[in-house]
């Protein structure tokens, strides 16, 4: 199960980081089709939110045909995303570049900018 992490300073909204978490968890295979998304009132326990924020991001997942919203069950995966599961061998090098990047004294909005624009150079004009 996904548990969501929301950071009051990064100046996104809190619906859209409930989003982004699921799609990200989408995408390492950490929810699959079939599984349920935590309630709506388990993400308000673990994350001090109002209800109706994370009842926002999961229409926005079902408006994109993610999840499906089972009455009475709760809100389930639909689809998956992408091919990038969490125990690729990529994910143990990008581990390691991370913590040499922190040795380095690389804050965290360092490394996200640096590997963003190491992404938008090498995906450019990339049409998938």
């Amino acid at each position: 199960m996904v548990e969501y992490r929301i950071d009051r300073h990064s100046g996104v909204a809190t619906y859209v980081q409930i989003v982004q978490q699921t799609k990200q968890a989408l995408r390492l295979g950490l929810l699959e089709p079939g599984d349920k998304l935590p309630t709506a009132r388990e993400v308000v326990e673990a994350t001090a939110i109002n209800p109706n924020t994370v009842l926002k991001a999961y229409r926005e997942l079902e408006r994109e045909g993610l999840v499906e919203a089972r009455r009475g069950l709760g809100t389930f995966v639909r689809r998956s995303l992408g091919t990038a599961p969490a125990d690729s061998p990529l994910h143990e090098e990008l581990r390691a570049w991370a913590e040499r990047a922190r040795e380095v004294g690389l804050d965290r909005d360092d490394v996200a900018a640096l590997f963003t624009a190491v992404l938008d150079k090498t995906f450019q004009g990339d049409p998938s």
